[in-house]
């Protein structure tokens, strides 16, 4: 009885330890003189971080469409995953703010919305400034969800000296919505979504291919960035993430393609992002930019 007391008390200390050194969460602001006002940005710091002056890696996470900077930390069964993850890799993990249906690109029509500017001109050079980073794409990686899928994929692409490595989780990787498995009332939302973004909603005008990231696979295999897709079978965007997968493996850019059972949900993206943040440890590895 004495020995299970024992053991006990020293579960409740290492329980408490493990409570008082884990990864911190800061909340970073950002003014957009872009989009003329601040936007906030959630930064999760590893315990090591407190622990040395070693210079950390990046990777920036995007939210959903219908989401904001706050939902990898609120949204996720296991509230704690991006803090686990930052803490057993040693990385610092940025969720900058990309609004509801912002795309994370600039918007030919709406000034307010010009997220591509935010990030790679606002929000990145922020967090150089704020924290102790490996400044250089050999330190940062980009992935995200759905609308923040395509996002990772969009800004990478369009901007490879930024990023060292890309993935996507159950991305919306075609603009065109008409391909989408959903119903007419989501069909009809998103019509008028994209009509206030973009100034049309026709997806075979030109702004939507040239802000579609399933027509710059030949950009994706110039980049060379590693790829990593990631989507359920069960999801509404499967058809979209296959053609991409196919498409790239048409013009021969290596890439990582995986299909499990799953749907558009959190329990599907809190599973992914494990694998996510592993693909992503053994690309900075290779960079020589981990810390031990």
């Amino acid at each position: 009885m004495k020995a299970l007391r024992n053991l006990l008390l020293a579960g409740l200390i290492l329980s408490g330890t493990n409570l008082l050194h884990a990864a911190t969460v800061d909340s970073l602001e950002v003014a957009s003189k872009a989009m003329n006002r601040t936007y906030k940005a959630a930064v999760v710091l590893p315990d090591a971080y407190a622990q040395n002056k070693a210079f950390y890696p990046v990777l920036y996470l995007l939210h959903g469409g219908s989401g904001h900077f706050s939902d990898w930390l609120s949204l996720p069964p296991n509230k704690n995953v991006v803090k686990e993850l930052a803490d057993r890799y040693k990385l610092i993990v940025v969720m900058p703010e990309g609004e509801e249906f912002g795309w994370y690109m600039d918007s030919p029509t709406d000034p307010g919305s010009r997220f591509e500017t935010h990030i790679i001109r606002e929000v990145i050079p922020a967090v150089d400034a704020a924290y102790r980073t490996v400044a250089t794409k050999k330190g940062r990686v980009i992935t995200g969800l759905s609308m923040g899928g395509h996002g990772a994929m969009y800004l990478a692409t369009r901007n490879p000296d930024m990023f060292s490595a890309v993935g996507t989780m159950s991305g919306a990787m075609d603009m065109d919505y008409t391909k989408f498995l959903i119903n007419p009332e989501f069909t009809q939302s998103l019509k008028d979504r994209f009509e206030a973004l973009l100034g049309t909603s026709d997806p075979d005008s030109e702004i939507f291919r040239a802000n579609s990231v399933m027509h710059m696979t030949d950009q994706i295999k110039a980049n060379g960035l590693p790829v990593l897709i990631d989507c359920g079978y069960g999801d509404f965007l499967i058809g979209v993430n296959r053609e991409l997968h196919n498409r790239l493996l048409y013009n021969g850019t290596p890439h990582t393609y995986i299909e499990r059972p799953g749907g558009h949900t959190w329990d599907y993206w809190e599973n992914a992002l494990p694998y996510h943040v592993l693909f992503f440890h053994k690309v900075l590895l290779a960079n020589g930019v981990t810390v031990e």
